[in-house]
């Protein structure tokens, strides 16, 4: 069951809301008991399957959470350590299995020349973002991040089916406060928010993204089928599907954020306009922010602060000014940057060209940093500096992500290595194609939205409709006052609007690009 459905919108997430209110007035506990049912006939709708998978899996993450805590409590740190490493592993292995099984096998057959067969693994729906969820939650508690829970409360964080599928990817302490405190009582305010949010949404995804797809699709297709790809074409396609992207993945969060907030839940922000950055470090601060602050914390923080202290206790230098070198920026900032985002183009999917996406943009990542540390010394005149990041970083940024998300999209290394050669015009210009004018205008036009127009959370930014998220911590605030959405007829009829022609377009083949991760 999808976001975009006919089944979900109007029966699903109607009845569940219904139910959840009625039980809420006299009995807010099992209101929220009926929350963890109906998240598990959410997931258990597209394979039955996949709740006999998951639910061995979040009752052992229970059970080693439960034993993290009582070691830490009588302080057995050592075996504490243990249990952690086990219950990293388990769930590292869990994903393992599922996700990678086939993709092993075919990089053995390839290296070595052999025909081995797997049957083939169904993947379950959203095991990426559920495994480091539990995972995160074990650090934490190992940490003392987290002090107390019960199962009914770890299955509530963990099943919430707003966010089960696709993220956000939440954290135990920024969750369970909001859940402790809920009145399970209607409240306007947070449903008018909730239903703009999640028509905006739904906007993005059937009408923004599934339109573009249209055009997107056929040029992945032929140039996987051996077909030369055009410059024109070939750009049409990288940046298309940068776009369609960006409109799925967004729409599902502005989704996945309104229905949590039709509960008097706030999910974490996840998008920040990211095709508006004007470096690669700063996409990454925009583009699937909680995925970037689970990296951050799990892995680049610890390595690089294991590495500083390595190198401490050798007497060499770390890396700060002005002792900076070149070996410590290899190190210290290299070396832990390409492994994060090697991690991040695995978890994302089990194939080469997503090992080769993570390492390319750790290297711009690198080439970023290294940006940030030379251009200082060689280029004095900070004013000019900052003037042309503005353009000119903004250009090279989005050409980097454009050219980086074919790879993510192409289904082999050759297949994008085709398209990546018609976008510097080694397969010919290409200006006659069929449809040209028609996918050109609807790239324009989803540019400009992705550009120039305030984004959702921007536009409601005065009721919080995420995590934390104030006015004040919006860049482009100036832009947002110009429009800023309030409960009023006139947003009213907006909003219809808006949901109308959505409605309009469901039916479709049409599924959420990032459920598959």
């Amino acid at each position: 069951m999808v976001f975009n459905s006919y089944q979900f919108i109007f029966v699903f997430l109607p009845i569940v809301v219904v139910v959840f209110f009625g039980i809420g007035r006299t009995y807010r506990a099992w209101a929220l008991r009926w929350l963890i049912a109906a998240s598990l006939f959410f997931y258990a709708w597209w394979r039955p399957l996949n709740v006999l998978i998951i639910a061995p899996s979040v009752l052992i993450n229970f059970m080693l959470a439960r034993l993290l805590q009582r070691l830490c409590k009588q302080q057995s740190r050592g075996t504490a350590r243990v249990v952690l490493l086990l219950g990293v592993a388990f769930n590292v292995a869990f994903l393992g299995y599922f996700k990678y099984s086939n993709f092993l096998v075919g990089v053995v057959n390839d290296a070595f020349g052999t025909q081995m067969v797997l049957a083939r693994i169904i993947l379950p729906l959203g095991i990426s973002f559920i495994t480091f969820q539990k995972i995160a939650f074990l650090i934490d508690v190992h940490a003392g991040r987290v002090e107390s829970f019960t199962l009914q409360d770890y299955c509530l964080f963990v099943l919430f089916f707003p966010q089960l599928i696709a993220g956000p990817i939440v954290h135990y302490r920024e969750m369970m406060p909001q859940f402790h405190d809920l009145t399970c009582r209607f409240d306007k305010d947070n449903v008018s928010v909730g239903l703009t949010l999640f028509a905006f949404g739904l906007f993005k995804k059937v009408f923004l993204a599934d339109n573009i797809a249209l055009f997107v699709t056929p040029i992945y297709e032929r140039a996987s089928s051996g077909t030369s790809i055009a410059l024109v074409s070939a750009w049409i396609g990288a940046i298309g599907f940068t776009l369609q992207i960006y409109f799925d993945f967004s729409g599902y969060t502005d989704m996945a954020l309104g229905i949590a907030r039709l509960f008097g839940v706030r999910l974490p922000p996840n998008f920040n306009s990211p095709l508006r950055a004007s470096s690669i470090i700063d996409f990454w601060l925009r583009w699937h922010m909680t995925l970037t602050r689970f990296l951050t914390a799990y892995i680049y923080n610890p390595l690089t602060l294991w590495l500083s202290r390595r190198r401490a206790a050798k007497n060499r230098t770390g890396f700060v000014a002005p002792n900076k070198s070149v070996w410590a920026f290899v190190e210290l900032l290299m070396f832990p940057t390409l492994l994060t985002m090697l991690v991040s183009g695995i978890w994302h999917g089990a194939g080469y060209t997503f090992i080769v996406w993570g390492i390319l943009h750790g290297l711009f990542l690198v080439v970023n940093h290294a940006w940030r540390i030379l251009v200082p010394k060689l280029w004095r005149d900070r004013p000019r500096n900052a003037r042309f990041m503005e353009g000119g970083g903004f250009l090279i940024t989005f050409a980097c992500v454009a050219a980086s998300m074919v790879i993510f999209r192409s289904p082999n290394l050759k297949t994008a290595a085709d398209l990546l050669r018609g976008m510097v015009g080694l397969h010919g210009i290409g200006l006659n194609g069929s449809g040209l004018k028609v996918s050109a205008l609807w790239i324009a036009a989803s540019a400009f939205i992705a550009f120039v127009v305030p984004n959702t959370l921007q536009i409601t930014s005065r009721y919080e409709p995420a995590l934390g998220w104030k006015p004040s911590s919006l860049d482009g605030a100036t832009a947002t006052n110009r429009i800023p959405w309030v409960p009023s007829l006139a947003w009213a009829v907006a909003v219809s609007i808006i949901a109308t022609i959505s409605i309009c377009y469901l039916g479709g083949q049409s599924e959420f690009l990032y459920w598959q991760f």
